[in-house]
């Protein structure tokens, strides 16, 4: 096992983790969108301010393409989430996305359907749904769209990245940084639209946007993102369970919220599906059935507890560069 390329991919949910406690305790109320935005643009633009490096050819459109999926889609989709399911609700379905790339993995990289991808899915779902769901868990037909749409997003621009890989020339912080870009501008004008003008921002606001788009931003995705071309697509995926588990344990030791045995109980299920997601895909490895072909193993948010849902959970409750 790529031990060393697992635990660097593992970090960027366990930081979107910390997504939630940042958020109700330094951010301003009502704005999750433009925390989404300053999460990404900023990030992006310093990127690529250090690294110099513009897409060429086709690259320009597939930048797009995947930030626009990763992240410029993905924010406004868990928004409509939020705001019409609680919480838990919507971090559940977005822990559906490990399901979906499985189903992608066999559609757009051809890979072999295989029973254990599904079968641990379904495990990691009903393990953050236990850890998440509380007895007012409700349902909205819009609300579930959404949450289900904002993973199938989010898969399909997983999937995408591992089936292009990342172009010759370009590092995975350029690589991160078009990306970045590419989703912060896409949500320019939605955030405008959807929340008008900025809030006004204090001294713990400005920390947290720092956290979110230095660390929860771009270190995050540059790691998360090269991650999916050095190891199975699906066994990435299913680290995206850790978000909400980390959220939880946050909850505990910051908010002083408690856990019972039917958290724990899904703290295990989610546990071992991530630590079965990683073992079965380098089985699959070793044996040649699966994972990225060669040209796909160079080279860059989801996921878990967003911005987002974070957000209205606490209100409810290449080119040189010249």
């Amino acid at each position: 096992m790529k031990l060393r390329d697992t635990a660097l991919a593992a970090f960027a949910p366990v930081v979107w983790g910390s997504t939630y406690v940042v958020t109700t305790e330094l951010l301003p109320p009502a704005h999750p969108m433009f925390a989404g935005l300053l999460r990404a643009l900023p990030a992006g633009l310093i990127a690529l301010a250090v690294t110099r490096t513009l897409p060429r050819g086709a690259w320009w459109w597939k930048a797009v393409a995947l930030g626009v999926l990763n992240i410029g889609l993905f924010f406004p989709l868990l928004f409509v989430a939020a705001e019409r399911l609680p919480g838990g609700v919507a971090a559940t379905l977005g822990a559906t996305q490990p399901l979906v790339v499985a189903v992608l993995a066999v559609a757009v990289l051809r890979e072999s359907p295989l029973a254990w991808r599904f079968a641990w899915g379904v495990t990691g779902v009903v393990g953050v749904g236990l850890v998440v769901l509380g007895p007012a868990a409700g349902f909205d037909a819009a609300g579930i769209l959404a949450g289900l749409g904002g993973a199938a997003t989010m898969a399909l621009g997983v999937t995408l990245t591992k089936k292009w890989g990342r172009p010759a020339g370009a590092g995975p912080t350029a690589f991160a940084a078009w990306q970045l870009t590419a989703g912060g501008l896409f949500l320019v004008p939605v955030t405008f639209l959807v929340e008008g003008a900025p809030p006004a921002v204090d001294l713990p606001a400005v920390l947290g946007y720092v956290w979110l788009g230095l660390v929860g931003g771009l270190l995050a995705y540059v790691l998360w993102f090269r991650g999916i071309t050095r190891l199975p697509v699906t066994s990435v995926a299913v680290l995206g369970l850790l978000s909400p588990m980390v959220a939880a344990l946050l909850g505990v030791v910051v908010l002083g919220q408690t856990l019972g045995p039917v958290q724990l109980t899904g703290f295990a299920l989610a546990l071992a599906a991530i630590v079965a997601g990683q073992r079965s895909g380098v089985q699959i490895r070793e044996h040649g059935r699966g994972g990225a072909a060669t040209g796909h193993q160079r080279a860059l948010d989801g996921a878990g507890v967003p911005v987002v849902t974070a957000h209205v959970a606490a209100r409810r409750e290449p080119n040189r560069l010249p």
